[in-house]
């Protein structure tokens, strides 16, 4: 089994254990569902040039902030916190799972971080 294959599949997984904490915790079903592509609006930043749309894309598919949220909510115990947390968090594993990565400023949209495993 190749890395590429192997990383794949941790995000696929990692994606479907999100989203049964999401479910566990009973949240509405439908608003993950709705808010699951809103990190994809991130892609605006594409519409001023590569260098901006890559580092907006990236800040919205990078574990950083909803990973930041995760451990407000710790403090905090707001659920919406979480909610967003779990949902950006499985956006970003989906998205890994297909091959789409983290973009570079100075190429094409298509050419991301995981094209070199």
């Amino acid at each position: 089994m190749t890395n590429r294959k192997i990383v794949h599949i941790e995000y696929a997984l990692t994606f479907t254990f999100l989203f049964f904490i999401y479910m566990k915790l009973d949240y509405p079903i439908w608003l993950f569902f709705v808010l699951l592509l809103v990190p994809d609006l991130t892609m605006s930043g594409y519409a001023v040039n590569k260098k901006i749309g890559a580092v907006v894309y990236n800040f919205g598919h990078t574990f950083i902030f909803p990973l930041l949220l995760a451990l407000m909510y710790l403090y905090l115990l707001n659920d919406y916190l979480l909610i967003v947390s779990i949902i950006w968090m499985a956006h970003i594993c989906m998205d890994r799972t297909i091959g789409a990565g983290l973009k570079y400023q100075d190429s094409s949209f298509t050419h991301t971080h995981l094209q070199r495993l």
